[in-house]
C-alpha cells in the first residue's frame, strides 16, 4: 500500500517547477549575456543556503549559554555546508517527487520472523519522503515498517495522533509485537501527543521511542511562527506546558533523544532533551542531516 495524497508534495512540487521556470526565463531574457544569466540562476538556486546561514548564526548566538558543548566556527561552517546540500535532496526531490517510491507499509515475513516493526514519523514541513534513505535500508534488511504523512500540514499537532494510532495499529497487527517509534523534529512531539491521546497503557504498546532533533521544550525559531503547529512549538508556550503537565515523567526513560550543538532549527540545543531519557549528543550535525546520520540510524536500529 502506498499513500496517494500529500498536500505538501504538491506544494513543494509546484514551488520547484516555478523555480525552474524562472531560471529558464532568466536564461532566455539574458541570452546575449550568458555569464550574467548564469549568475542570476545560481543566485536563485542558492537562496536556501543564505537562509540556512542566517539560521546557523542565530543558533550559535542562542547556544552561548546552553549546557551542550559549544560548536566551533569550523563545525558550524561544516554543518551549514552539509545541510545546504541535504536540503536540496530532501525538499527538491525526496518529498516533492520521490515520496511514493517506497510503500508506506511493508511487513516482509514479519508474521513468521518475529521481527518487530519501525514506525517513522516525520516533522514540520515534511512528508514521508524524508525517510527515503531509511526505507531503502529497512527494505534491504527486511525490517517491517509503517510511515505516515502528517496532514493537515499546518494544523494542530494533536490532530496527528489519529494517524500515528493507525500506523502503530498496523505495525502491531502485522508483527504481533510493540513497534519501535522514530520521530524527527516535530514528529517526536506528535508521538508524545499520541501517547497522551491514547491514554493509559499507551506506553506499553511501544517498544521504545527515538526522537531526532525534537523540540521537546520548544525552539527559539518558533517565536516567529503564526502557524498552528509552529506556535505550539514556542518555548514555554501553553501547548508545551500542558503536554508536560499531562505526561508522567516516569515515561521518559522509554525515550532516546538525539540532539546536536549544530542543530539549526531546534535550539538552544538542550531543548531537544527530556529529563530521565537516554539523551545522546551528536556534535556538529545539523537538523535535517541528523535524520540520515549513519551513527544515528545504526544505533536506532540496534534498539530493535
Amino acid at each position: 500500500m502506498t499513500q496517494q495524497h500529500s498536500a505538501l508534495a504538491r506544494l513543494q512540487r509546484t514551488g520547484m517547477l516555478a523555480a525552474w521556470a524562472l531560471a529558464l526565463l532568466c536564461l532566455w531574457w539574458w541570452r546575449e549575456r550568458p555569464l550574467l544569466a548564469l549568475a542570476v540562476v545560481l543566485a536563485l538556486m542558492s537562496v536556501h543556503a543564505w537562509v540556512l546561514a542566517l539560521e546557523f548564526v542565530l543558533m550559535a548566538w542562542q547556544n552561548r549559554c546552553d549546557p551542550a558543548p559549544r560548536a566551533g566556527w569550523r563545525a558550524v561552517l561544516g554543518a551549514w555546508w552539509v545541510e545546504s546540500h541535504i536540503a536540496v535532496w530532501v525538499f527538491a526531490w525526496f518529498q516533492p517527487f520521490a515520496w511514493r517510491r517506497w510503500p508506506d507499509t511493508a511487513f516482509p515475513s514479519a508474521a513468521t520472523s518475529g521481527q518487530r516493526a519501525v514506525v517513522l514519523v516525520h516533522g514540520f514541513v515534511c512528508n514521508r519522503g524524508l525517510w527515503t534513505p531509511w526505507l531503502r535500508e529497512l527494505r534491504r534488511r527486511e525490517v517491517p515498517y509503517a510511515t505516515v504523512n502528517l496532514e493537515p500540514v499546518f494544523g494542530s499537532i494533536d490532530d496527528y495522533a489519529v494517524l500515528i494510532e493507525d500506523a502503530v495499529a498496523r505495525a502491531t497487527a502485522a508483527t504481533g509485537q510493540p513497534p519501535l517509534l522514530v520521530g524527527h523534529s516535530m514528529g517526536g512531539l506528535a508521538i508524545r501527543a499520541w501517547l497522551r491521546a491514547a491514554g493509559a497503557g499507551a506506553a506499553q504498546r511501544v517498544h521504545h521511542i527515538v526522537t531526532l532533533g525534537t523540540p521537546h521544550h520548544g525552539t527559539w525559531l518558533a517565536r516567529f511562527s503564526h502557524l498552528t503547529n509552529g506556535r505550539q512549538m514556542q518555548p514555554g508556550g501553553p501547548w508545551l506546558r500542558q503536554l508536560l503537565t499531562d505526561e508522567a515523567a516516569s515515561a521518559y526513560p522509554q525515550f532516546t533523544c538525539w540532539y546536536s550543538n549544530a542543530d539549526n532549527i531546534v535550539f538552544p540545543a538542550s531543548t531537544a532533551t527530556l529529563p530521565g531519557a537516554d539523551n545522546r549528543h551528536i556534535a556538529g550535525v545539523p537538523h535535517v542531516a541528523m535524520a540520515f546520520h549513519p551513527k544515528v540510524m545504526a544505533d536506532t536500529l540496534k534498539l530493535l
